[in-house]
């Protein structure tokens, strides 16, 4: 195969958070892009100009380019010279990687496959998983050979993982300006990942191999996760040495090579709370530190519950304002969301309990509550004004909004702060 690469049209598999900011930062770039998604509702929302998700700048660019006939979407996928994988990678029962989304994509993409195409795989994946990729396509088109781990260069289809690495709320931006990791089961694949990414791409595109570039993304997350379980474990001993956390984590961070993340009831998102167990499952006691900080921050929710429940056991709480269900500040995402999941255990070991609680929900990035919530006895969307006159404020989401609040509006409430904003 011939090092000269011309890619000029991109099927996207998965319209989701990645694919579909994705799809429109490419389109941009001028590259004419089909977007795929099962979900038939997400294909006509993005045909018709709307944008199904919540993402500053992502309405107004996906409606121009669907309008300028760059981005269209389809629950089949049709020819193309590149094919993104952008599908999600859960865990399931005993924390293992879920690949079925993975292997239902490539099945999807194999019988429109040609030579001279590259596969590349944007999920989150486990070390080897691009290659396992690669013989899937083989063995789905016994006609075209595959790109093989210290292979030559002639490969029919060339394949290679590239990770995204963008923070919700500025994704326009970081998906052009961040360095991406480009990592090619082969030197041919490598090079071609860089070559189709520069085009839209200002920040480097560095080269690895496949496997190196699983492990960089699983590396980023776990370190995050580890550091995060270090801020939440120190929240712990603070509190059983009657200090206060807030104040001792500003304090620390004054030394200059010190920087203490903030605790919180936890940690969630499609990346931080789930990467780590892709290594831990695969290499077990070698990723001891990498697996305690899972537990640790895992273990957060039930914490936060049980700081609520012992104020409601004090006496004279009949309602509870909380404020916050996404995952992280000012998105729309609940994908493992701490609250979410706080949420979930304070309405059942109410109930269990006997308490007829009203639970005031404030999430100003929803009309409606999650599926997990929806049923929960006494558990109800509300404003911020109604959340704010409950008897006990319970704070899961630092959302901008919240950091507004005038302290005189809280003051001598009773107060759960897992973010340290209203304490």
């Amino acid at each position: 195969m011939s090092n000269s690469f011309d890619f000029r049209t991109c099927v996207v598999v998965g319209l989701g958070y990645i694919g579909l900011p994705t799809s429109v930062v490419m389109a941009r770039a001028g590259i004419t892009v089909l977007g795929i998604d099962i979900n038939r509702a997400t294909v006509d929302a993005v045909n018709a100009g709307c944008c199904p998700i919540e993402e500053p700048g992502l309405p107004e660019a996906l409606a121009e380019l669907v309008a300028s006939g760059l981005f269209r979407a389809d629950a089949i996928p049709a020819e193309g010279d590149v094919f993104i994988i952008a599908v999600p990678t859960p865990f399931t029962g005993g924390y293992k990687p879920d690949l079925s989304y993975v292997e239902a994509a490539t099945l999807s993409i194999a019988p429109v496959l040609r030579k001279g195409n590259l596969v590349i795989v944007e999920s989150t994946i486990p070390v080897g998983a691009t290659e396992l990729v690669a013989r899937w396509v083989e063995g789905l088109r016994p006609d075209l050979s595959c790109a093989r781990r210290g292979g030559d260069s002639n490969a029919d289809i060339l394949v290679a993982h590239c990770p995204e690495r963008v923070l919700p709320g500025q994704m326009l931006k970081e998906l052009i300006e961040n360095d991406r990791v480009i990592g090619g089961i082969d030197n041919a694949s490598t090079e071609a990942g860089q070559a189709f990414y520069r085009q839209f791409v200002t920040g480097q595109c560095l080269g690895t191999d496949s496997r190196t570039a699983e492990l960089c993304k699983l590396a980023e997350n776990s370190f995050r996760d580890v550091n995060i379980a270090f801020a939440n474990e120190m929240s712990e001993i603070c509190e059983d040495f009657g200090i206060n956390v807030w104040d001792l984590i500003s304090l620390a961070n004054h030394h200059p090579r010190v920087n203490i993340l903030k605790p919180g009831p936890g940690v969630g998102g499609h990346c931080i709370a789930v990467d780590p167990w892709f290594i831990v499952s695969a290499l077990g006691d070698k990723a001891r530190l990498i697996r305690e900080a899972r537990w640790i921050n895992s273990g957060r929710p039930r914490q936060v519950v049980r700081k609520v429940l012992d104020a409601v056991a004090e006496g004279g709480i009949n309602s509870i304002g909380c404020f916050g269900l996404s995952y992280k500040p000012d998105v729309d995402d609940y994908r493992e969301s701490p609250a979410v999941e706080v949420m979930e255990y304070l309405s059942k070991e109410l109930q269990l309990s006997g308490a007829d609680i009203d639970f005031r929900v404030v999430e100003p990035f929803t009309n409606e509550l999650p599926v997990e919530l929806k049923g929960a006895r006494g558990v109800r969307l509300t404003t911020l004004d109604d959340g704010l006159n409950a008897d006990l404020l319970l704070m899961l989401v630092d959302h901008r909004v919240f950091r507004e609040v005038d302290p005189a509006r809280r003051a001598r409430k009773k107060l759960v702060d897992t973010r340290g904003i209203w304490s």
